[in-house]
């Protein structure tokens, strides 16, 4: 009997290290867990280095070419628009037509989030559908949403952040009834801006969440809450300042290690397990990608520098997406939420 895996449509094209640390990535997913992988990219080329890495028989990791490629630097809309056999759009064609159950875009940001809002479509009374990042905290894991989907974002769709988040948070992170906070700049309702004040009264109404009031950027790495929700482009920020600050620390670190004489020396190898554990915690390329949430199929965005690990990692938390219907917990309390009904907020 033939067993059957789930399938995972991989963008080979997209990303600063594409397509060859793609394709390490894929071996790695195949061989650590049950699944099949389709890289989607230039055949010719995949295929010569499917064989350079001595996995030219893997039966798990199959091609579907497509022709064209869009760059980091191309304008998302007008690449979407442009290039109709694009890596991305192919991939994510795969997921609409049931050929594959999710869809790993590493790459353009903007043109990953083109492609699944044109090829998926949105979760109904989805009106903005936004990135959830995964965070390191005191206390494991904060999400983040959302951060960088939206930059111009109302009330609604920081309520349809704060109801796709818990759920991302539940189901894939383990947490049994998850703390929402809006981020605002104190933590009195009447803070902050129109926005953050036309928003709290709302999430206070909603009955799938818990919500716990406003929350500052402090309370991010603290872990107050499990969801921090707020607008693309103040997510966007933060995710991109947490990434240079990690790097930063760590080089301070190796800074201090290196000029500090033998007895700095004596002690990094004293606490070496201590500072690789700390370095694991601080590198994205653990949590593999994040997911887009609101669009109708499992999709999950790899940051443009990713290399195989990330890949790797991706995949599988892709794989957990569809296996733990994310998406079908997500149409179900927007339907209960009765979402729509704050379409003019």
């Amino acid at each position: 009997m033939e067993l059957l895996y789930m399938k995972i449509a991989v963008d080979a094209m997209g990303g600063d290290y594409a397509p060859e640390e793609t394709v390490l990535g894929a071996i790695d997913a195949v061989q650590t867990d049950d699944i099949e992988v389709v890289l989607v990219g230039d055949e010719t080329r995949l295929r010569a280095l499917l064989k350079e890495y001595g996995a030219a028989q893997q039966s798990r990791i199959s091609i579907v070419h497509a022709s064209e490629v869009i760059e980091m630097h191309e304008h998302p809309a007008q690449a979407i628009r442009k290039k109709k056999d694009a890596s991305i759009l192919v991939a994510t064609r795969l997921v609409k037509e049931g050929r594959c159950d999710a869809v790993v875009a590493p790459g353009s940001t903007g043109a990953a989030v083109s492609a699944a809002l044109l090829g998926l479509g949105r979760i109904k009374g989805i009106e903005r559908p936004c990135i959830a990042t995964p965070l390191p905290s005191k206390k494991g894991i904060t999400v983040l949403l959302d951060s960088g989907a939206n930059a111009n974002s109302k009330p609604k769709h920081l309520l349809e952040g704060a109801i796709m988040g818990a759920h991302y948070a539940k189901y894939i992170l383990g947490i049994a009834d998850p703390l929402v906070g809006l981020l605002n700049i104190g933590e009195e309702a009447s803070k902050g801006n129109d926005l953050c004040q036309r928003t709290y009264p709302l999430l206070e109404h909603l009955k799938t969440i818990s919500f716990y009031g406003n929350v500052e950027g402090r309370d991010i790495p603290n872990g107050t809450v499990d969801v921090v929700v707020c607008d693309g482009f103040v997510g966007n920020v933060i995710l991109k300042f947490g990434e240079g600050m990690a790097l930063f620390i760590i080089k301070l670190v190796k800074d201090a290690i290196r000029h500090g004489g033998w007895l700095a020396k004596l002690g990094a190898l004293a606490v070496y397990p201590a500072l690789k554990s700390l370095k694991k915690r601080l590198d994205f390329t653990e949590y593999g990608g994040a997911p887009l949430l609101g669009v109708n199929g499992s999709f999950i965005i790899c940051h443009g520098s990713s290399k195989a690990k990330a890949i790797k990692n991706a995949i599988r938390i892709a794989s957990e997406f569809v296996e733990k219907d994310v998406v079908g917990h997500i149409r179900k309390s927007i339907e209960e939420e009765q979402v729509e009904q704050y379409n003019e907020q």
